[in-house]
């Protein structure tokens, strides 16, 4: 793991719980291929003193002899052992095994944890039996649990209400990279790629790792995205149902639920997701869209100063954005979608909305351009009311200083070009947002681009910020 990118601050707090006085019980979650084992087996070195990985889709019994087989490459003596019947044997088991190691640290990675749940185990109430019984009586135990299911080690290791309730000493998200992160991986492959490729290569699969190790150094953006995304045998081409079906049982209902959301760029309230996909109004839906809400796919905003049924749920995973948009719809016998489709009006409406996703996902970056990381804000959307001359704005910075940022964000090859009639339209919507909001703060049009404003008379006396894509590889 000589070039492992990123995850400084994740690497740390690993440091400190290796010095700890006490035990620590770690949850270690996030979307599948973001990187989560690989960033565990960095931090300690591969060097566990007992560590396995479920197995997806197999039973109980399966699960038990791949416990059995991992204990037996560990310990010797459990060669003699009989394979355990159950969750609580194969704890004791280990226990057996622990008990001689006499390192200072016994490390022990369950991979993968909400696998070894399935249907009629008693996988979670052994767990909770080793930990209080046994590992949290002593000081010497790190145990660090992983799972992609991001829902299931929320809402049944975290926050179990059970015996394992506040037993977690340490919950972990670990997200996808940003553009800085991105950029460091994909320069081990083109020290020379330009950061305008890097937010293509970003739009059309976000900062998932595992995708962006696909990319060749020697392609463009354009080819790369082809070769991993259209090809009959690309990576992502296949990516998406696997994606699905690995993080949620009955995913078919998360599907369509995801479907309905991609319809609309803004997002889509709870009760029009309801009558889009024909989900009952019960905890069901509420459950759906908390699970998909964990595990990184949708995000729920607030529009400005609305009240939270008012709510919008919004696609956020770029992926699945670029797949629904283009590679579920594409041939595999075709040669060149992509890159004979560049420039065309679909390709330009996804491109201007992912850019806006971006933005979004990168508001720290955003506030540190601004000066104001210090100043306390709130960031929202805005809608007009008004269906004549109506006006929206994707991202509102709302700041304690009494200025509010009415954000436009614009995609573009080159200096973005601020016109009459754009400029009779920013003008509109800054004085309806004035009318509307009733609001005495000051306003700042900020725009966001790729390449930064070609300067004119308009964007002299409109724009109070310039900012540049080259902001996003900041920290």
């Amino acid at each position: 793991m000589r070039n492992f990118i990123g995850r400084e601050k994740e690497q740390q707090r690993f440091e400190e719980i290796k010095k700890s006085y006490r035990s620590e019980f770690l949850a270690v979650y996030g979307r599948r291929r973001v990187g989560k084992t690989m960033l565990i087996r960095k931090a300690f070195n591969n060097s566990f003193t007992f560590q396995i990985t479920a197995i997806a889709n197999v039973g109980k019994q399966q699960q038990l002899l791949n416990f059995a087989t991992a204990l037996r490459r560990y310990d010797k003596d459990a060669l003699e052992k009989p394979i355990p019947q159950n969750w609580f044997f194969a704890f004791q088991q280990l226990i057996d095994y622990l008990e001689k190691i006499t390192t200072e640290k016994k490390i022990i990675f369950l991979d993968e944890l909400p696998w070894f749940d399935n249907q009629k185990s008693d996988f979670i109430q052994s767990l909770e039996h080793f930990w209080n019984s046994w590992a949290a009586t002593r000081d010497d135990i790190i145990l660090i649990t992983c799972g992609s299911a991001a829902s299931w080690m929320i809402n049944k290791l975290i926050n179990n209400r059970g015996g394992l309730h506040n037993r977690v000493t340490e919950k972990m998200l670990v997200e996808p990279f940003k553009l800085k992160e991105t950029e460091k991986l994909l320069r081990l492959k083109n020290p020379t790629i330009d950061r305008y490729q890097i937010l293509q290569l970003y739009m059309a699969m976000g900062g998932i790792p595992y995708y962006l190790e696909a990319v060749r150094g020697n392609q463009s953006a354009a080819q790369n995205i082809e070769r991993i995304c259209f090809a009959r045998d690309g990576l992502l081409r296949t990516e998406f149902d696997n994606l699905y079906r690995a993080l949620f049982k009955n995913s078919d209902k998360h599907l369509s639920v995801v479907r309905a959301i991609a319809t609309k760029s803004k997002g889509l309230t709870r009760k029009e997701i309801i009558a889009l996909t024909k989900l009952p109004e019960s905890g069901v839906t509420t459950k759906i869209l908390d699970e998909l809400e964990k595990s990184g796919f949708i995000r729920k905003y607030l529009p400005f100063k609305k009240r939270s049924r008012d709510g919008l749920f919004q696609l956020v995973d770029f992926y699945t954005l670029f797949y629904l948009r283009f590679i579920e719809k594409s041939n595999p016998l075709d040669e060149n979608t992509w890159i004979n489709a560049i420039d065309n009006p679909t390709q330009r409406a996804w491109s201007g909305y992912a850019f806006e996703q971006i933005c979004l996902y990168h508001t720290q970056q955003i506030k540190k351009a601004l000066g104001i990381s210090g100043v306390l804000t709130s960031t929202s959307t805005w809608q007009s009311k008004q269906k004549q001359n109506g006006a929206q704005i994707d991202l509102v910075i709302d700041r304690r200083d009494h200025v509010i940022n009415l954000c436009e964000m614009k995609f573009s090859i080159a200096p973005y070009i601020i016109t009459k009639s754009y400029a009779d339209k920013l003008m509109q919507k800054i004085s309806v947002f004035r009318e509307e909001t009733k609001t005495n703060k000051a306003l700042h049009l900020t725009m966001v681009t790729t390449k930064g404003l070609k300067q004119n008379n308009w964007a002299i006396n409109l724009v109070q910020n310039d900012l540049k894509m080259d902001i996003f590889f900041e920290d």
